[in-house]
Protein backbone atom coordinates (compact mmCIF):
# COMPACT_ATOMS: atom_id res chain seq x y z
CA UNK A 1 0.00 0.00 0.00
CA UNK A 2 1.05 3.33 -0.50
CA UNK A 3 2.17 5.53 1.94
CA UNK A 4 -0.82 7.46 4.15
CA UNK A 5 -0.87 10.76 5.02
CA UNK A 6 -3.46 11.96 6.86
CA UNK A 7 -5.84 15.61 6.37
CA UNK A 8 -7.76 15.86 9.40
CA UNK A 9 -10.11 18.98 9.48
CA UNK A 10 -10.96 20.79 13.29
CA UNK A 11 -13.79 22.51 13.60
CA UNK A 12 -16.77 19.76 14.19
CA UNK A 13 -13.90 17.13 13.47
CA UNK A 14 -11.64 17.25 15.91
CA UNK A 15 -13.79 19.81 18.05
CA UNK A 16 -16.94 18.00 19.21
CA UNK A 17 -19.14 21.17 17.70
CA UNK A 18 -18.18 24.56 14.89
CA UNK A 19 -16.23 26.59 17.20
CA UNK A 20 -17.07 30.12 14.25
CA UNK A 21 -20.93 28.92 14.85
CA UNK A 22 -20.63 29.23 18.71
CA UNK A 23 -18.89 32.56 18.64
CA UNK A 24 -21.37 33.86 16.49
CA UNK A 25 -24.30 32.71 18.34
CA UNK A 26 -22.65 34.31 21.67
CA UNK A 27 -21.54 36.84 20.46
CA UNK A 28 -22.57 38.59 16.88
CA UNK A 29 -25.90 40.11 15.96
CA UNK A 30 -28.65 38.34 13.97
CA UNK A 31 -27.29 39.14 10.68
CA UNK A 32 -24.79 36.30 10.76
CA UNK A 33 -27.52 34.02 9.86
CA UNK A 34 -28.28 35.13 6.97
CA UNK A 35 -24.22 35.16 5.88
CA UNK A 36 -24.03 31.85 7.31
CA UNK A 37 -27.26 30.69 5.21
CA UNK A 38 -25.65 31.99 2.07
CA UNK A 39 -22.54 29.94 2.71
CA UNK A 40 -23.95 27.25 2.79
CA UNK A 41 -26.41 27.43 -0.31
CA UNK A 42 -23.01 28.85 -1.84
CA UNK A 43 -24.35 32.03 -2.62
CA UNK A 44 -21.13 33.40 -0.57
CA UNK A 45 -17.61 31.84 -0.57
CA UNK A 46 -16.70 30.30 2.73
CA UNK A 47 -13.94 33.05 2.85
CA UNK A 48 -16.50 35.74 1.90
CA UNK A 49 -19.21 34.96 4.04
CA UNK A 50 -16.43 34.42 7.43
CA UNK A 51 -14.88 37.34 6.28
CA UNK A 52 -18.42 39.25 6.85
CA UNK A 53 -19.08 36.94 10.01
CA UNK A 54 -16.22 38.41 11.92
CA UNK A 55 -16.11 42.24 10.59
CA UNK A 56 -19.36 42.16 12.69
CA UNK A 57 -17.92 41.87 15.60
CA UNK A 58 -15.55 44.44 17.91
CA UNK A 59 -11.87 43.51 18.09
CA UNK A 60 -12.36 44.66 21.63
CA UNK A 61 -13.63 41.18 22.20
CA UNK A 62 -10.52 39.03 21.49
CA UNK A 63 -9.87 38.02 24.92
CA UNK A 64 -13.36 37.47 25.77
CA UNK A 65 -14.48 35.79 23.01
CA UNK A 66 -11.01 33.56 22.94
CA UNK A 67 -11.94 32.58 26.83
CA UNK A 68 -15.31 31.42 25.72
CA UNK A 69 -13.94 28.68 23.72
CA UNK A 70 -11.40 27.53 25.43
CA UNK A 71 -13.95 27.19 28.60
CA UNK A 72 -16.45 25.48 25.94
CA UNK A 73 -15.36 24.15 23.49
CA UNK A 74 -14.56 20.38 23.62
CA UNK A 75 -12.34 17.88 21.82
CA UNK A 76 -14.03 15.04 20.27
CA UNK A 77 -13.45 11.84 22.18
CA UNK A 78 -10.15 9.65 21.18
CA UNK A 79 -8.04 12.44 19.61
CA UNK A 80 -5.28 12.42 22.10
CA UNK A 81 -4.95 8.64 21.69
CA UNK A 82 -5.35 8.62 17.71
CA UNK A 83 -2.48 11.61 17.79
CA UNK A 84 -0.36 9.19 19.68
CA UNK A 85 -1.04 6.29 17.05
CA UNK A 86 0.05 8.74 14.51
CA UNK A 87 3.68 9.67 15.99
CA UNK A 88 3.71 5.81 17.23
CA UNK A 89 3.31 4.69 13.18
CA UNK A 90 5.48 7.75 11.40
CA UNK A 91 1.98 8.44 9.90
CA UNK A 92 2.22 12.18 8.86
CA UNK A 93 -1.20 14.14 10.29
CA UNK A 94 -2.01 18.03 9.35
CA UNK A 95 -4.62 19.88 10.64
CA UNK A 96 -6.35 22.03 7.82
CA UNK A 97 -8.81 23.68 9.22
CA UNK A 98 -11.52 27.04 8.54
CA UNK A 99 -10.96 27.75 11.77
CA UNK A 100 -8.89 31.07 12.90
CA UNK A 101 -5.52 31.02 14.66
CA UNK A 102 -6.58 32.85 18.13
CA UNK A 103 -8.48 29.42 18.73
CA UNK A 104 -7.21 26.72 16.59
CA UNK A 105 -3.98 27.33 18.54
CA UNK A 106 -4.70 27.42 22.01
CA UNK A 107 -6.99 24.81 21.68
CA UNK A 108 -4.29 21.94 19.95
CA UNK A 109 -1.66 23.73 22.05
CA UNK A 110 0.50 20.17 23.76
CA UNK A 111 -1.65 17.80 20.98
CA UNK A 112 -0.47 19.38 17.96
CA UNK A 113 2.88 21.56 16.81
CA UNK A 114 2.25 24.64 15.15
CA UNK A 115 4.03 23.53 12.04
CA UNK A 116 1.58 20.69 11.23
CA UNK A 117 -1.67 23.24 11.71
CA UNK A 118 -2.85 24.65 8.66
CA UNK A 119 -5.53 27.93 9.51
CA UNK A 120 -7.07 31.27 9.00
CA UNK A 121 -5.24 34.34 11.05
CA UNK A 122 -6.63 37.06 12.16
CA UNK A 123 -6.37 40.55 12.59
CA UNK A 124 -7.62 42.85 15.60
CA UNK A 125 -5.86 45.87 14.94
CA UNK A 126 -8.28 47.71 13.45
CA UNK A 127 -11.88 48.28 15.19
CA UNK A 128 -13.77 44.83 14.22
CA UNK A 129 -11.91 41.20 13.67
CA UNK A 130 -10.49 41.23 10.30
CA UNK A 131 -9.44 37.27 8.75
CA UNK A 132 -6.54 37.17 7.42
CA UNK A 133 -5.93 34.13 4.68
CA UNK A 134 -2.68 33.10 4.12
CA UNK A 135 -3.81 29.83 2.78
CA UNK A 136 -6.02 30.93 -0.03
CA UNK A 137 -6.93 29.14 -3.04
CA UNK A 138 -4.15 28.83 -6.24
CA UNK A 139 -4.57 28.76 -9.67
CA UNK A 140 -6.14 24.96 -9.08
CA UNK A 141 -8.71 26.19 -7.09
CA UNK A 142 -11.66 28.92 -7.51
CA UNK A 143 -14.27 28.38 -4.92
CA UNK A 144 -13.21 30.90 -2.40
CA UNK A 145 -12.23 28.84 0.28
CA UNK A 146 -10.61 31.13 2.74
CA UNK A 147 -8.12 27.83 4.10
CA UNK A 148 -7.74 26.06 0.88
CA UNK A 149 -7.93 22.28 1.72
CA UNK A 150 -7.25 21.16 -1.80
CA UNK A 151 -4.18 23.33 -2.68
CA UNK A 152 -2.91 22.34 0.38
CA UNK A 153 -3.37 18.67 0.00
CA UNK A 154 -1.99 19.43 -3.28
CA UNK A 155 0.92 21.12 -1.75
CA UNK A 156 1.72 18.83 1.25
CA UNK A 157 1.04 15.22 -0.45
CA UNK A 158 4.08 12.89 -2.31
CA UNK A 159 3.55 11.11 -5.62
CA UNK A 160 3.37 8.14 -3.58
CA UNK A 161 0.92 9.28 -0.90
CA UNK A 162 -2.28 7.47 0.00
CA UNK A 163 -4.42 10.44 1.12
CA UNK A 164 -6.51 10.19 3.94
CA UNK A 165 -8.97 13.32 4.44
CA UNK A 166 -10.91 13.20 8.21
CA UNK A 167 -13.38 15.52 8.11
CA UNK A 168 -17.69 16.62 8.81
CA UNK A 169 -18.34 19.68 6.45
CA UNK A 170 -19.10 21.82 3.26
CA UNK A 171 -15.34 22.99 3.48
CA UNK A 172 -13.97 19.73 3.78
CA UNK A 173 -15.89 18.21 0.39
CA UNK A 174 -13.19 19.77 -2.21
CA UNK A 175 -10.57 18.25 -0.55
CA UNK A 176 -12.84 14.56 -0.06
CA UNK A 177 -12.84 14.62 -3.89
CA UNK A 178 -9.30 14.66 -4.08
CA UNK A 179 -8.86 12.26 -1.18
CA UNK A 180 -7.99 7.74 -2.21
CA UNK A 181 -10.12 7.61 0.87
CA UNK A 182 -12.18 9.81 3.30
CA UNK A 183 -13.39 9.74 7.03
CA UNK A 184 -16.81 11.35 7.39
CA UNK A 185 -19.43 12.20 9.80
CA UNK A 186 -22.44 14.72 9.44
CA UNK A 187 -22.44 16.82 6.30
CA UNK A 188 -19.37 15.27 4.28
CA UNK A 189 -20.57 11.99 5.50
CA UNK A 190 -23.76 12.14 2.82
CA UNK A 191 -21.84 13.92 0.36
CA UNK A 192 -19.53 10.96 0.27
CA UNK A 193 -22.67 8.71 -0.01
CA UNK A 194 -24.41 11.13 -2.40
CA UNK A 195 -20.82 11.47 -4.70
CA UNK A 196 -19.81 7.76 -4.18
CA UNK A 197 -16.34 8.72 -2.74
CA UNK A 198 -14.82 5.89 -1.05
CA UNK A 199 -15.52 6.72 2.77
CA UNK A 200 -16.02 5.47 6.08
CA UNK A 201 -18.54 6.93 8.65
CA UNK A 202 -16.52 7.80 11.96
CA UNK A 203 -18.24 9.52 15.26
CA UNK A 204 -15.06 9.13 17.61
CA UNK A 205 -11.15 9.51 16.91
CA UNK A 206 -11.21 5.80 18.29
CA UNK A 207 -13.60 5.06 15.16
CA UNK A 208 -10.64 6.18 13.57
CA UNK A 209 -8.27 4.38 14.52
CA UNK A 210 -9.98 1.64 13.79
CA UNK A 211 -10.28 2.41 10.18
CA UNK A 212 -6.52 2.78 9.95
CA UNK A 213 -5.94 -0.65 11.60
CA UNK A 214 -7.94 -2.81 9.57
CA UNK A 215 -6.48 -0.56 6.62
CA UNK A 216 -3.04 -1.63 7.79
CA UNK A 217 -2.07 1.75 6.99
CA UNK A 218 1.74 1.66 8.13
CA UNK A 219 4.48 3.86 6.55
Amino acid sequence: MKKPILFCDFDGTITNSDNIVAIMKQFAPPEWETLKDDVLAQRLTVQEGVGKMFSLLPSRLKEEITDFILQTARIRDGFREFVAFTKQHGIPLYVVSGGIDFFVYPLLDGLIEKEFIFCNGSDFSGETIQIVWPYSCNEHCHNGCGCCKPSLLRKLSKPDAFNIVIGDSITDLAAAKLADHVIARDFLLEKCNELSISHTPFTTFFDVIDVLEKMEVRV
